[in-house]
Order: C-alpha cells, then structure tokens, then sequence
C-alpha cells in the first residue's frame, strides 16, 4: 500500500516553525525552572502536568482501551524517553548554555540510525557511515571548546555535554523500542502515556529532591510552559506534522530548534554565541543528515526528474 500523500508546503509550514519554536524554548524554560527547583523535581513536574494536559485529550479521542491494552511497553517507554533525558537535560542547563545543550540534542537523529542499526538491523551504506563519522567529529569539537553557562563555573561542562548525550541516547533507544513494541498504538496514546510512565518513574526522586525554600513565580510559570507548550501542544503538533508533511519532514524540526534556542538564549539569559558553536552545529547537521539519509532522499526525486 503506498504511503499517503503529504501536504502542500503552505498547508504545515506554520506548525513547522511552530514546533521548532517551542521545542527550542524549552531549553530556556529548563534553565528557568531547574535554576530553583532543582533538576529532578523540574523533570517531574513537567512530566506530571502533561499528563494531566494530554488525559483529558485522551479520553475525548476514545483511545483510552488502546492505551490499557499496551500500557507495560507504553509506560516503559516513557521512562526511556522522557524521565531520563528530561532530567539529564535539565541539569545539564544548568553547567553549560541552552543554546549548546539545543546543539547536542540535533544529534538525537545521529544516534538513532546507530542504534536502529545496531538493534533493528537497519542497513546502513556508505555514505550515511560517512554522515555518522562527520556528526561524531561534530560532537567531538563542540565538546573541546564548550562554554559554561552564563554565571556559573564551566568545571562541570564536559560532564554536562556527556548528561546531553546520555539523553539523546536514550531518545534514540526509545524511538528503536517504539518501532518494535509500540507500532499500531496510535499516537496520542502512546504520548498521553509515556509521559504518565515519566511522571510514575521520576514521583518520588521529584518529591525526595524537592527544593527547601519554595520558588518563585516565574519558575513556576516557565515550569507550566515547558509542560503544556513544549510537551503537550508540541507532541501534538509533532504527530500532526508527520501527518501532514511526513516523518523527513517532520524530523528537520531536531536541526530548526537549536536556531530559536539560541536566539532565546541570548536575548533572555544574555548567552554567547561563539562561531565555532555555530560552525560546529553545522557540521552535526550536515552529518546527521547523511546518517538518517535525508540528504540521499532529497537527491532521489530530483534526479527522478531529470529521467523524466
């Protein structure tokens, strides 16, 4: 059966830069709130106020019975997915810029050809092993010359970045794991209850780390934001978009995010933006690109054109 056709650009470019928007504000909004309430409980919260943004969603699309049927891989995913890499992330925030960690996170397609190749048995040729090196060599320089974060010691970045890349490993992992147990759960099922497993598995580390002193309002509103824009609106525009423009398309948002999330993070936290960031990034890009073939699908229809 072929897959449906996607949309005229017009018809999602909108949600595109949308996405990509949120997604790179919640850096800023880790930052925001972790700088208070600690790592873990922010993870938490965000978790924990999505879940209770996507429920009643979920309830209204009656897709409750398949969320009960797969709830073991569902959940567990979740852990995966989001309990871990929202907590490595939002202390890693806090030791180097937001615009670094957005970075590192375009990276998350780098590792997920490697580990679908490693546990799916992907074929990779030739040119996407050369995609993987150049995204590693990437990764390699932008860690060399990482900056720390603006008013707090830079010891700790080297640690940060490894936090960093434990997380997009685990995004990797997950997206393996939901390609073998979770395909047919629709996916704002699969959504509504990762981040329900997320919420379960960080419960108490939340309230075992919860901060002394009470914070204020604006890490709590940055915490609200992070939950309900950067991970219940975004899961839904996420899933919409691949709809709607297809999964290619709709992974080019990974390499658009770190765009906002710089831009973010120098207007509001007054962060640097080095050239051998930007240089580095490009560099993560263009091998990521060739890693998961999106550069090989661009040239395939257009070469078709020309036969024709």
């Amino acid at each position: 059966m072929s897959a449906p056709a996607t949309q005229p650009v017009s018809a999602w470019l909108g949600e595109f830069l949308l996405l990509a928007a949120l997604w790179g504000a919640s850096f800023l909004f880790m930052r925001l709130g972790a700088s208070e309430f600690g790592p873990l409980p922010t993870a938490g919260l965000r978790v924990l106020l999505a879940t209770v943004f996507l429920w009643p969603l979920l309830l209204y699309q009656g897709q409750w019975p398949q969320l009960r049927r797969h709830w073991k891989p569902v959940l567990l995913s979740g852990v995966v997915n989001s309990a871990i890499p929202f907590a490595l992330y939002s202390w890693a925030v806090l030791h180097i810029t937001t615009g670094l960690a957005s970075i590192l996170n375009a990276t998350v397609p780098l590792f997920g050809a490697l580990v679908a190749w490693v546990w799916l048995g992907d074929r990779i040729n030739r040119l996407r092993w050369l995609g993987l090196g150049i995204g590693f060599v990437g990764v390699a320089l932008l860690a060399w010359r990482a900056p720390g974060g603006a008013g707090i010691q830079s010891d700790a970045a080297p640690w940060a970045i490894a936090a960093c890349l434990g997380a997009t490993t685990c995004y990797a992992v997950a997206a393996s794991f939901a390609r073998r147990y979770l395909a047919g759960v629709p996916p704002l099922a699969a959504a509504t209850g990762s981040q329900l497993g997320a919420a379960l598995g960080l419960f108490v580390p939340m309230l075992w780390f919860w901060p002394a002193t009470m914070p204020g309002l604006r890490a709590w509103a940055a915490i609200v934001a992070i939950a309900i824009l950067c991970t219940g609106i975004a899961y839904i525009l996420y899933f919409r978009l691949i709809a709607h423009a297809g999964p290619s398309r709709a992974l080019a948002v990974t390499f658009l995010a770190p765009v906002f999330a710089l831009v973010y993070g120098a207007v509001f936290l007054h962060e640097d933006i080095t050239p051998w960031m930007i240089g580095c990034g490009l560099v993560i890009v263009c091998g990521t690109m060739l890693s998961t073939g999106l550069i090989g699908a661009a040239r395939a229809p257009a070469q078709a054109a020309k036969r024709t």
